[in-house]
């Protein structure tokens, strides 16, 4: 039994700022320590949006339309890493956690959720692996996007792993700005349709395993309530 606690947060299919706002709110509890402040795994899909980190080489607002006319939206952000996509069939995980309850070490973070991706691919019978370039890796192949944010060592942002996106999205891109390299998912490895409802209990199990944390589930009228207010300041 794990002395840690994180709560699971299932959040559905979001739109990327509502995503966003969500962290931001789960972090600001942990930052003005709030006794709501919960080690949290939120767990979702994004609406098709594409999205530029800090280092965003001169994305043009030419760029920017001619991606939004793909029927995605498009925003920049606070995180590490060059543009990605992220989309349906896609599973997004923000874990926001307080890293002074497990290791106060960004870069150690950053090595275990790489760490619980491999091993999540494993299950699946892949060999992924880490590279010189950011992410998880099948071969020259990204299986996993990673762009992780720290804030006193608080974390958000986080990874992205393709299930069973629709890969074409990427083509418009050079995703994460590395060049002459593909993108792949666990369904496309396995030739076989794997969705995100079958990589959830997996990806949970890994999780709670590299990072010795028992899960449990957010209650549902304190989600409903952190999605509602998510929405609505997204609104103001």
């Amino acid at each position: 039994m794990h002395s840690r606690v994180v709560k699971i947060l299932l959040a559905g299919r979001l739109p990327y700022g509502v995503g966003l706002q969500l962290q931001k709110t789960l972090a600001d509890h942990h930052h003005k320590r709030l006794s709501e402040a919960a080690n949290t795994l939120i767990l979702l899909e994004h609406e098709p949006v594409y999205t530029v980190g800090i280092r965003s080489k001169g994305y043009t607002e030419e760029d920017e339309k001619r991606l939004r006319n793909l029927g995605a939206e498009f925003w920049r952000t606070n995180r590490g890493g060059l543009i990605t996509f992220h989309g349906p069939g896609q599973l997004v995980a923000y874990p926001v956690l307080n890293l002074k309850q497990f290791h106060t070490s960004i870069r150690w973070y950053v090595h275990e959720v790489e760490r619980m991706v491999i091993r999540v691919c494993a299950e699946f019978g892949i060999k992924a692996e880490t590279s010189p370039d950011t992410g998880v890796w099948v071969g020259d192949r990204k299986i996993c996007a990673l762009g992780i944010h720290g804030s006193r060592y608080i974390t958000t942002h986080g990874l992205a792993l393709n299930c069973n996106i629709n890969l074409k999205w990427f083509d418009h891109i050079v995703p994460c700005g590395i060049e002459g390299k593909g993108v792949t998912s666990i369904s496309k490895e396995l030739n076989t349709d794997v969705p995100v409802a079958d990589v959830l209990p997996i990806f949970m199990n890994a999780f709670s395993d590299q990072f010795e944390c028992e899960l449990i589930e957010y209650p549902l009228g304190e989600v409903s309530q952190l999605l509602r207010d998510a929405h609505r300041t997204l609104k103001v």
